[in-house]
């Protein structure tokens, strides 16, 4: 990979949004990101924005640590085990325009649902089913977030960023030794993932300055706001 300095400024200005997009409503970075590097250096997909996306879920992580939902992260992960799989499987068997569509519409349907049905409680049950969308379409699409945000998006901003970090964390680590052991992550990814880190602390900053206004009343609109653009861009990548 060769990056010309126009081209690495665009993708840390992209990753510059993201992270602050992530840092706020709990997910994000992917929706932002991925597009852009994809368009200036579509080698660097996926490996590159999983290793970047590793220490954004950490940093959340160790910043609203305390507020951790624990007994619904437990369920979370224990359900994004199947989901990983189930999404690799879905990987291998539908085109990839055709699972995008799908994958777009699914989260459509979500935020449908979100707005006009009551809050969903966070149970065992619910977390369970949450975790293995979550799996599933973050391996299939790196479009996992919307399904534990929008579970969450009823909580208060701190307990949704700390437990959706802590599932990214434990996800991203999976997704990372799966490229790992298949051979997709390369130097050249390590060195530009490390070259974006200037662009991940930044995104952190602005929404550690910036964040208390989003809770304050605007978590939840914002959460369903980038829910949609997710689903939507995902879809029209799926139909055209």
């Amino acid at each position: 990979m060769h990056l010309t300095a126009a081209a690495l400024s665009v993708a840390l200005a992209a990753v510059l949004a993201g992270a602050f997009v992530q840092g706020t409503v709990g997910f994000g970075v992917n929706i932002l990101a991925a597009p852009v590097l994809a368009l200036v250096e579509p080698d660097a997909l996926p490996a590159t924005l999983i290793l970047v996306a590793l220490p954004l879920a950490f940093g959340m992580l160790v910043r609203e640590h305390g507020a951790i939902d624990g007994s619904g992260l437990r369920w979370l992960v224990v359900g994004r085990l199947p989901g990983t799989a189930l999404g690799a499987l879905v990987v291998a068997t539908l085109p990839a325009d055709g699972l995008a569509a799908v994958i777009g519409a699914l989260v459509l349907l979500a935020v449908a649902m979100s707005v006009v049905a009551p809050p969903l409680a966070v149970t065992r049950r619910s977390a369970l089913a949450v975790g293995a969308l979550s799996g599933a379409m973050g391996t299939a699409s790196s479009i996992g977030g919307p399904p534990p945000a929008l579970l969450y998006q009823h909580h208060p901003g701190p307990v949704l960023r700390s437990t959706t970090a802590a599932l990214f964390v434990v996800g991203t680590m999976l997704s990372t030794a799966a490229l790992v052991v298949a051979g997709q992550v390369g130097w050249d990814h390590v060195g530009l993932a490390l070259a974006l880190m200037p662009a991940v602390a930044g995104g952190l900053l602005l929404s550690r300055l910036l964040g208390h206004r989003i809770d304050a009343g605007w978590l939840r609109p914002a959460v369903l706001v980038v829910a949609a653009v997710a689903g939507t861009l995902t879809l029209l990548r799926g139909l055209f």
